[in-house]
């Protein structure tokens, strides 16, 4: 079942990747007036009208594009096709996968798992571990906002999201699989390693931590943070701290014991699930 979407989400523009474009262009040389596609990266399907170099989708005709690249994701400016990319500092960008769902990277870094499973559907696998249904939640590095939609869908009373970067702010405005702010998400431009401080104690039921990799914030592992994270939960609440596995065929380092440990000193009952920690506050 897929998390609810808004109608604001299923109105924007048009989202095609290479494979969607290279099917279109073989309808047009083929001599096919419509076709049945995706314009929302599989989240519906539509009906496209193909007249010589251009196409039209609900009263609006668009160009082919003149060069599209893999692993790229193009959106309508209002006046071209350009790629949902930005680089402020870091090259962050919106890459389709086979499963619909779009992951993201940074820097050419995955931040999203989409090798075996869709990023979507993982996210709805490790949201299942906090249960959240009726709970008041604290999603540290709201991304996408994946794990958002499933706390919401999971019935959630209230979820408060917090993402550091504007330009993956950015890329949610465009991705059709990330839910907008409403009146149980609140989404915050912040740093949670700094803005968690503000946090009253005791004020969320359950966490979810998705951090980028140790090498990118290894603020978001530390054991100061861990402190705050334990402050800020309930007695008894679920932690999911996603780690992934990095380092493991590089090096000796296994990041996901060393988060477990300092999880541990911080007052948590961790133990490994789902490529990360599950922990309950003591």
């Amino acid at each position: 079942m897929a998390a609810t979407v808004s109608a604001e989400q299923r109105s924007r523009g048009p989202l095609l990747t290479l494979e969607l474009v290279q099917r279109m262009q073989a309808a047009a040389l083929q001599g096919v007036s419509s076709l049945r596609c995706s314009l929302d990266l599989g989240r519906s399907e539509g009906t496209i009208e193909i007249a010589g170099a251009d196409w039209s989708y609900k009263g609006c005709t668009y160009p082919f594009p003149q060069r599209c690249r893999e692993r790229t994701v193009y959106y309508w400016n209002g006046s071209a096709f350009e790629p949902a990319a930005r680089y402020s500092g870091s090259l962050i960008k919106l890459v389709p996968t086979e499963w619909g769902a779009p992951t993201f990277e940074i820097d050419g870094i995955k931040m999203l798992p989409s090798a075996r499973l869709s990023p979507y559907e993982d996210a709805r696998t490790k949201v299942a571990l906090i249960e959240p249904r009726g709970k008041v939640i604290l999603d540290c590095c709201g991304g996408l906002g994946y794990f958002a939609a499933w706390c919401l869908d999971g019935g959630a009373a209230q979820v408060h999201s917090f993402e550091k970067n504007t330009d993956v702010l950015w890329l949610r405005t465009l991705n059709p699989w990330s839910p907008s702010p409403a009146v149980r998400l609140s989404l915050e431009q912040a740093d949670i390693a700094l803005h968690i401080r503000t946090l009253a104690d005791a004020s969320s039921d359950a966490i979810l931590h998705d951090p980028p990799r140790f090498g990118i914030a290894g603020e978001l592992y530390s054991q100061e943070f861990y402190g705050e994270l334990a402050r800020v939960l309930r007695a008894r609440g679920k932690l999911f701290h996603y780690t992934g596995s990095p380092n493991k065929l590089t090096s000796a380092r296994d990041v996901p014991r060393e988060v477990a440990t300092r999880l541990r000193r911080a007052g948590f009952r961790p133990e490994m699930r789902a490529d990360g920690v599950l922990a309950i506050r003591n």
